[in-house]
């Protein structure tokens, strides 16, 4: 460094800092604008962040090295990251992965001798429908073969920028194969706040169409107000779509009841669940029905902020999201004086930078504010004490599009789709082995087997339904319903074909888990590796049954003292996987006796070989 496509530290650093104010809340944001502009934060960036923000060095390599996505160390003009979901991996990622870097000259996880180019693994892109996948600079790249791998070399080796490479390498499709009640038709920006915020006779409605504003039913003006709308809200028994199903009404009452300052809005595009990438395409195409759900909280709780945090795998969508507000602001949807109400409230955008963890709504609330995203104590909940300890709701993206709808069309019109435990419709993201991946719509209550054979894969053996830290069904179990009295789930299916080893997906999720483990708690941050060299002792024909019982007493520990929801959900696999798949583990076991995963004896052998000696002595 400094290298041909990047603008020297001092340079490059000062123009991002100028954009923000001096507030340590902004760190995370200033770091990642500085990593897109020289594919690292090197030590000269650092001071500069930390004398403009007034916080330490310590305090600043601290957030650097917490994060994937950022780093120390110049990661070339190139940065290439591999996705290494599960899904990739069975679509060959591994294979194209060798040999991109063989074409490359460059070892996997290294920076090239030259600066030009580095090839390294992720979890996942979110791309799980169109993989194998690819981030380049921050840009995605999907459906990698060998020829567009060769493609891609003869690029980087004639130093074309990406903004230069071809378009279809950057086609990122939405693959919406099934749309319900809520996704059908295209959303009208404004709607669900008209329907919300307009009373009969105010004078709001003078120079707005009064039919826009008349009850289809009774033909009368809509007289809803904060208080109605979130009766509106209860009637419908909205729950959370991130996998827990807090009731909606609940979080947003209790938010508004509590005494504090200034509210806060989250809505939570961090998706980082391994197979999940519904929040990308409600994102891409249904932006204005999530920014909507989240102007009607603000009004329903009184607060006048709200903040998209969106994970860093979906920077290229940063241009469009940002066009998004500014034309709702220009409408009078954002801002100061929203549809003439004088009612305030707008929506920035927070980026993460790679952390599984900050899907947790206190660790994320903790990056919002600039720091590591280390989960926060249990108690007091973010609705009472979240961002800057003010009251706070926190609601994911498909969530916030649910409420704008119920806002819109009242809560009758939502309770009357699902189950009487689950209301409304979910969008399931389907990938793996059938013929047909991607976003599904369906009303909850829809069977497993539903699922799959509209999705082209009648034959599948298992399905991991919510992700890793969900649950493995097995054929037995295809009847069983999505919903949150059956199979509660964040709406991850990714399927597993008759002939599939399903060992795979085993030690695939556990070295995610490790890799994700914040480090905060014993548990998880000990528990997770202990768990991974058990699964990598019995993948490498060392293992026996005294193993599966350690990983089933490791797994009863975590689940019952980890801090929080990733070490407690992180064996779920495991168990899944003994109780179920027996025999994919035991076709690895050379042994049904104990065997130690270490052999003393064969250590000693290179000591024997430099000291000449081989009697009894020297061997155990």
């Amino acid at each position: 460094m400094p290298h041909a496509l990047l603008a020297p530290p001092q340079e490059a650093v000062q123009p991002i800092l100028d954009r923000h104010a001096r507030d340590p809340q902004e760190l995370l944001q200033i770091l990642v604008e500085v990593q897109h502009a020289l594919h690292c934060v090197p030590p000269e960036a650092v001071d500069l962040v930390a004398e403009y923000l007034d916080v330490t060095r310590a305090h600043v390599r601290g957030v650097v090295g917490f994060y994937a996505f950022l780093s120390p160390a110049y990661l070339g003009d190139y940065a290439i990251y591999l996705s290494d979901n599960i899904t990739d991996r069975m679509l060959g990622n591994r294979e194209l992965a060798e040999y991109l870097c063989s074409r490359l000259g460059v070892k996997l996880g290294k920076v090239r001798a030259d600066g030009r180019v580095s090839v390294r693994f992720t979890s996942c892109t979110g791309l799980c429908d169109q993989g194998p996948a690819a981030l380049v600079n921050g840009l995605p790249v999907t459906r990698l073969t060998r020829e567009r791998v060769d493609r891609m070399v003869e690029l980087i080796t004639a130093r074309k920028p990406v903004s230069a490479w071809p378009p279809e390498f950057f086609q990122v499709e939405d693959n919406f194969r099934r749309s319900d009640v809520l996704f059908r038709r295209p959303f009208e920006p404004g709607a669900a706040l008209k329907a919300a915020m307009l009373r009969g006779g105010d004078e709001t409605l003078k120079d707005i169409q009064q039919e826009e504003a008349l009850d289809p039913a009774s033909g009368t003006l809509w007289k809803r107000g904060a208080d109605e709308t979130l009766k509106e809200l209860y009637r419908s028994d909205l729950r959370g779509r991130g996998g827990a199903g807090f009731k909606a009404a609940i979080k947003w009452e209790t938010c508004r009841d509590t005494p504090g300052g200034d509210r806060y809005v989250v809505c939570n595009a961090d998706e980082g669940e391994p197979g999940t990438f519904k929040d990308r395409v409600v994102l891409t195409t249904y932006a204005d029905m999530v920014f909507e759900g989240m102007t009607v909280c603000g009004y329903v709780v009184d607060s006048s902020r709200g903040i998209l945090y969106i994970r860093q795998e979906y920077w290229y969508l940063k241009a469009h999201l940002e066009a998004v507000l500014a034309r709702r602001r220009e409408a009078g949807l954002l801002g100061r004086n929203i549809l003439g109400t004088g009612f305030a409230f707008d929506i920035e955008i927070h980026w993460g930078a790679g952390a599984y963890i900050c899907g947790m709504e206190s660790a994320m609330i903790e990056s919002i504010e600039g720091r590591r995203g280390k989960p926060r104590k249990r108690w007091p909940l973010p609705v009472v004490a979240g961002v800057e300890r003010a009251p706070t709701v926190v609601n994911n993206v498909e969530t916030f599009a649910a409420a704008g709808m119920i806002a819109l069309k009242g809560g009758a019109w939502f309770a009357a789709h699902g189950t009487m435990h689950s209301t409304g419709t979910k969008l399931f993201c389907v990938s793996g082995d059938c013929e047909r991946p991607g976003i599904y719509e369906y009303p909850f209550g829809v069977s497993v087997r539903e699922v799959l054979r509209d999705c082209g894969a009648c034959g599948a053996q298992a399905v991991q339904v919510s992700g890793p830290s969900g649950t493995t069904i097995t054929r037995s179990e295809f009847d069983r319903i999505l919903a949150f009295e059956d199979l509660a789930t964040v709406g991850t299916m990714m399927v597993f074909g008759p002939d599939r080893d399903l060992f795979e997906a085993v030690e695939n999720f556990s070295h995610f888990f490790q890799h994700e483990s914040c480090g905060l708690c014993t548990p998880c941050r000990v528990g997770t590796s202990l768990l991974v060299n058990l699964v990598d002792k019995v993948a490498a024909g060392k293992g026996g049954p005294m193993d599966l019982i350690e990983i089933q007493k490791l797994s009863q520990i975590m689940k019952t003292t980890a801090h929080c929801g990733l070490g407690q959900t992180a064996p779920n696999h495991l168990l899944d996987s003994i109780a179920k798949f027996r025999p994919v583990w035991e076709a690895r076991m050379m042994t049904r006796e104990f065997e130690p995963a270490f052999d003393l004896d064969a250590a000693l052998d290179e000591a024997r070989q430099l000291t000449g000696r081989d009697d009894a002595a020297a061997h155990l």
